[in-house]
C-alpha cells in the first residue's frame, strides 16, 4: 500500500531519519530491537534444550490469557504462566516473524506520521498506547484462546481508524497502482477483522477489533472535548511536587491547574478539523517565512517546530 500525497505539503529531500516524528521514530526503533533480541534469544536453549530464553521472555511480556496458567508455545509444549499488568503495554513490542513485524511497522508510519504531526507527539504516543490497551482488553475478556498474544496490530488498527477518520477522502494506493479512499479501505479492513472473529487461526482478530473500536471511540471524545495530554502531565507534575513538598501528607496536595478534558479554542477546533476541512485561520505568512521553516526542518526535524510553523505549513499544504 501507499497513499496519496498530493494534498499533503511535504519539504523537499527526505531529510534522513531526523524527517520522522519522534514518537514513530522511537516506536520502528525499539519494536526492531526487541524483535532482533527475540530472534538472538530463540536460539539460546535452557532446561536441558526444551525451551529457549525467548520463550521466557513470551512467559513474562507477552499477553497471557486469564486461563489456567498454561499457554502453549507449540503443539506439545506449554509454560507455566500468568497474566501481568505491564503486559497490556509489552505485548504491543513483541512479534512473532519479520513479515509480522514489517507490515505492521509500515502501516504505523504510512498512516501515523500525518496523525503525528498533527496532534503533536505526546498525544500521538497516548492514542498509539491506549488503542494498543484495548485491543487487550478485548482480547482478554472474549478470547479463549489459550496461547500468548504479541504485536502492534491493535494500536496500528486504532491509528488507520484515526487516519480514516481524519482525511476520509485521501487515496490509498492497493500494491501501487488501485486508489481507493482511505475510509473506504480501512473500513473494508476492519469488517473483514469483524467477519473473522472466531474463526481457527494464528491471528488475534479481537485485538485488531478493540485497537479499531479504541481509536474510534478517542477520536470521537477528542473532537468532542480535545483531550489536553500537556495539562494532564503537568497535573501529575503538580500532585507529585505537592506530595514532596508537604513530605507525604495529602493535606496540602494543590488543587490542579490544568484539566485533562477541555474544550478546544476556536483555533484548535480549525486546525485539527475531523473531517480534513479547509483552515479559517486568516493569519498571513510569506514565502520567506515557509522556506525559513523547511531550513529549520532540514537543520533540527519537524518536532522542533512551534505550533505556529506548523500550522503554516499545514495550511500552506491546503493551497499547494
Amino acid at each position: 500500500m501507499s497513499y496519496d500525497s498530493r494534498d499533503y505539503y511535504r519539504p523537499s529531500g527526505f531529510g534522513g531519519f531526523s524527517f520522522f516524528p519522534p514518537v514513530i521514530k522511537n516506536l520502528l526503533i525499539i519494536n526492531a530491537v526487541v524483535f532482533f533480541l527475540q530472534l538472538i534469544t530463540e536460539r539460546i536453549a535452557i532446561e536441558g534444550g526444551i525451551v529457549t530464553i525467548e520463550h521466557y521472555i513470551t512467559r513474562y511480556f507477552a499477553l497471557i490469557p486469564f486461563l489456567d496458567g498454561k499457554v502453549f508455545i507449540d503443539s506439545y509444549r506449554y509454560l507455566e504462566a500468568a497474566f501481568f499488568p505491564w503486559q497490556i503495554i509489552t505485548y504491543q513490542f513483541l512479534h512473532g516473524d519479520f513479515s509480522h513485524i514489517f507490515f505492521n511497522m509500515f502501516m504505523l508510519w504510512m498512516f501515523g506520521m500525518e496523525l503525528e504531526n498533527t496532534w503533536g507527539s505526546k498525544k500521538f504516543l497516548v492514542f498509539y498506547l491506549v488503542c494498543g490497551i484495548g485491543g487487550a482488553l478485548l482480547q482478554l475478556i472474549l478470547s479463549g484462546n489459550q496461547v500468548p498474544t504479541i504485536g502492534a496490530s491493535g494500536s496500528v488498527f486504532g491509528v488507520m481508524v484515526a487516519f480514516a477518520m481524519f482525511f476520509p477522502n485521501r487515496y490509498i494506493f492497493l500494491y501501487f497502482l488501485v486508489p481507493v479512499k482511505a475510509k473506504y479501505l480501512i473500513a473494508f479492513l476492519v469488517l473483514i477483522e469483524f467477519m473473522s472473529v472466531g474463526n481457527m487461526s494464528i491471528v488475534a482478530h479481537l485485538v485488531h477489533l478493540g485497537g479499531a473500536l479504541t481509536g474510534l471511540s478517542l477520536v470521537l471524545l477528542d473532537k468532542k472535548y480535545h483531550l489536553n495530554v500537556d495539562g494532564y502531565w503537568r497535573n501529575l507534575k503538580d500532585w507529585y511536587d505537592s506530595w514532596r513538598n508537604s513530605g507525604g501528607s495529602s493535606d496540602n496536595f494543590r488543587k490542579p491547574k490544568k484539566s485533562m478534558w477541555a474544550k478546544p479554542t476556536v483555533e484548535e477546533a480549525e486546525y485539527f478539523d475531523i473531517n480534513d476541512k479547509q483552515s479559517r485561520s486568516d493569519e498571513s505568512y510569506s514565502q520567506q517565512e515557509i522556506d525559513k521553516i523547511l531550513d529549520k526542518i532540514s537543520e533540527s526535524g519537524y518536532q522542533n517546530l512551534t505550533e505556529r510553523e506548523k500550522r503554516i505549513l499545514f495550511e500552506a499544504s491546503k493551497k499547494e
